[in-house]
């Protein structure tokens, strides 16, 4: 999901409902005419595409023993196991939501009276370098949907290939931008084509025994996402439906999610009875005219009234207020659609956390105008980031959906219990730009011009770039064109005595792009000019998606282009990757620390390596926790050796990171932070049992729903 001018979300969506299948269509109509008549429409399809690597025919796909469950559209109504059924779904994203509180979170939406969970599918987080699978941990979407499977609640699945979501790029893995030549995104582009072909050709078929015909869950499968919000390429959605139906055979219902203006659903949607149409809208909207407008996008009786985002809340980016909605508006709203049998799907029932790097951005009406998204996904979702029910939200949601809910609904399961473990005493182990040796030509990439974080593989977290200037006096201007996302700058003397430790000059900003003020530094040499690039998250939604991360641009200094770049990879791990503990990490959880020889340095704006120890006595003390940064400044902070994400109680508004229990043992735990900015002068910071939304934020525009 995501947001264009951020109320973008309310026309547009990400995930919803399919309708029609072909070849179900041909069990209906057994007339030799409309066999043919199929037959022959898939036939020119294929005419018309770009000439790819060959799809797997339908009569290869592997055939499942079929149990005798069907799900099906007719009577613009949808039918389980021929009985009228009414979708009452969330979203909850099994790569937000640790493994080991799959279940929990699942009972609790089960609980709220839901009979369906939506999951996008992210690209990335399961192909992370190209050819390499991953489906374990945070990336076991079969475990996911045989749970969902075990607890009684089907699943609208969205593979993508591109998710939005607020996730890192909207799914696509962060080594495209990498390729010669670069892949044309969500398009048919031949290359693009090839590696989504790759990518399903390895998902899908997993996919195929959780089916609902087989047995499993999965009621309907969605083709891209809110397509119609960016693009027009019928020939890429065509490609699609094929390459979906190759895999997973003819009965299956495929899905389009759209928002619910004509714009949008002309270009988004694949008109006829082979995909249904889906719509999303702003949370309070009159939905019933929509959803008339739906039916023009769907086949005679195969438009079933389907919100397929139904928003609960939304999203807060840095430097915003912490967005917030109405409980009891919220679900007077869903009770508009559910009391005339209309189907909704809460996005989000639960949204989690953008542990690591993955968090996503979005942009206003200019591609300077970033905006990077938090590392909380709450969302003002009805079942909160730490699983947490006890709210007005999920009551009053609760309440209305038990006026139409077809059973009974469990009771709720208890909060998961939290505690504040206190203060945690940190030591500074190590300056960042102590552990390079800028005279060697190890780990480092040499180029006349600045190279792109992609193009050295540092696909997520930081990047040094270093290089000299003339010491012949005066103030100098720092210009850099094109930064992706944000600087900090250093200057050094390296013919100083005293080992010339970089000086902090400022910060540079996307979303400013200010020039920066270089101070006169008397040298007997050249000086060192060092720029720390922090990638933030890529842009996950909008004209603006191409986004490469770095110095993108030449870098003038007084209007004159500098040369001779040395670029230093800083390897930090990501969610879901085994710790690779290199020279960096190594020093940041060694047991020797740095011995403080001032005060100064305690307070020193250069980046730096913190790591502190807590105890948890006994097994049963192992409990959810947050970290709370207040007095802290800029960084990202990992518990034993998990990427907990980014914080920012400067910006704002997060002041504290969630820490799931599973995350921490009994005995000795260490937290390691990376501080960018501005220590807290105590080297302190504090476990607490809850979050905290109310740092102040800085110069961004504040977001108002």
């Amino acid at each position: 999901m995501i947001i264009g001018v951020k109320k973008k979300r309310n026309v547009s969506t990400a995930s919803a409902s399919s309708a029609s299948k072909l070849l179900a269509m041909a069990k209906k109509r057994s007339s030799k005419a409309t066999l043919l008549l199929i037959f022959i429409s898939f036939t020119a399809l294929y005419a018309f595409l770009p000439v790819l690597a060959p799809l797997p025919s339908l009569s290869s796909s592997s055939h499942h023993n079929k149990v005798n469950r069907n799900f099906e559209i007719s009577r613009d109504m949808f039918w389980k196991d021929s009985q009228p059924f009414q979708i009452i779904g969330g979203d909850l994203h099994y790569f937000r939501v640790h493994p080991q509180y799959w279940e929990d979170r699942l009972l609790k939406a089960k609980a709220l009276g839901l009979n369906t969970i939506q999951t996008y599918v992210p690209w990335n987080l399961h192909e992370p370098s190209p050819g390499r699978h991953v489906f374990e941990g945070f990336a076991d979407i079969e475990s996911f949907l045989k749970l969902c499977n075990k607890l009684g609640l089907l699943v609208m699945l969205r593979p993508g290939p591109y998710i939005c979501a607020e996730w890192d790029w909207g799914g696509f893995p962060a080594w495209f931008s990498s390729m010669s030549p670069s892949p044309k995104l969500r398009s048919s582009d031949p290359t693009f084509l090839r590696l989504v072909e790759r990518w399903w050709g390895n998902l899908l078929p997993k996919l195929v025994p959780l089916l609902y015909e087989n047995g499993g869950p999965i009621i309907m499968v969605q083709i891209e996402n809110e397509y119609g919000s960016y693009g027009n390429d019928k020939a890429y959605l065509q490609h699609l439906v094929v390459l979906a139906r190759s895999h997973l055979g003819p009965d299956i219902i495929l899905y389009t999610t759209d928002g619910g203006a004509r714009e949008n659903l002309e270009k988004g949607t694949i008109r006829g009875d082979a995909v249904y149409s889906a719509v999303d809208f702003s949370t309070g909207d009159d939905p019933w005219p929509i959803f008339e407008l739906q039916k023009k996008y769907n086949a005679p009786g195969k438009s079933p009234p389907l919100s397929a985002e139904f928003y609960t809340g939304w999203l807060t980016h840095w430097g915003e207020k912490i967005a917030k909605t109405d409980a009891d508006f919220t679900a007077a709203s869903l009770e508009k659609i559910l009391q005339k049998n209309g189907s909704a799907v809460l996005y989000m029932a639960h949204g989690g956390t953008n542990f690591g790097f993955y968090s996503g951005a979005n942009t206003g009406s200019a591609e300077a105008d970033y905006q990077p998204d938090l590392t909380s996904y709450d969302y003002d979702a009805p079942i909160r980031e730490d699983g947490d029910v006890d709210n007005s939200k999920y009551n009053a949601i609760r309440k209305v959906i038990a006026r139409y809910s077809s059973v009974p609904l469990p009771s709720v399961p208890s909060n998961i219990q939290k505690t504040a473990y206190g203060p945690i005493h940190l030591q500074r182990k190590t300056s960042l730009f102590d552990e390079f040796n800028f005279t060697s030509s190890t780990n480092v990439f040499e180029s006349e011009q600045p190279m792109s974080m992609e193009s050295v593989g540092q696909l997520f977290g930081f990047l040094l770039y270093v290089t000299q200037y003339k010491a012949n006096g005066g103030i100098k201007t720092l210009l850099i064109p094109k930064l992706h996302d944000r600087a900090q700058v250093f200057i050094s003397c390296p013919s100083e005595v005293t080992g010339a430790r970089p000086s902090y000059v400022g910060a540079i900003e996307r979303w400013s792009n200010n020039k920066l003020n270089l101070p006169n530094l008397k040298c007997h040499s050249n000086i060192n000019l060092l720029i720390l690039v922090e990638n933030m998250g890529r842009v996950n939604y909008g004209p603006y998606i191409f986004d490469g991360k770095g110095i993108l641009s030449s870098v003038y200094l007084d209007g004159e282009i500098l040369h001779r770049w040395k670029m230093f990879p800083i390897p930090l791990h990501n969610l879901n990757e085994v710790p690779t503990h290199n020279g960096i990490m190594q020093v940041a959880y060694s047991a020797r620390g740095k011995r403080l020889t001032s005060k100064h340095e305690n307070t020193s704006r250069e980046p730096a390596f913190y790591s502190g120890h807590f105890s948890i006595d006994k097994s049963s003390e192992v409990k959810d926790t947050y970290i709370s940064f207040n007095n802290w400044g800029k960084g990202i902070a990992f518990v034993n050796d998990f990427n907990i994400g980014r914080y920012w109680p400067l910006r704002g508004p997060q002041c504290n990171l969630y820490v799931p229990a599973p995350v921490l043992k009994q005995g000795d735990n260490i937290l390691v932070i990376l501080e960018l900015e501005s220590p807290d002068p105590e080297l302190v910071v504090h476990s607490v049992d809850e979050p905290d939304f109310t740092c102040s934020f800085g110069n961004m525009n504040l977001h108002q729903l």
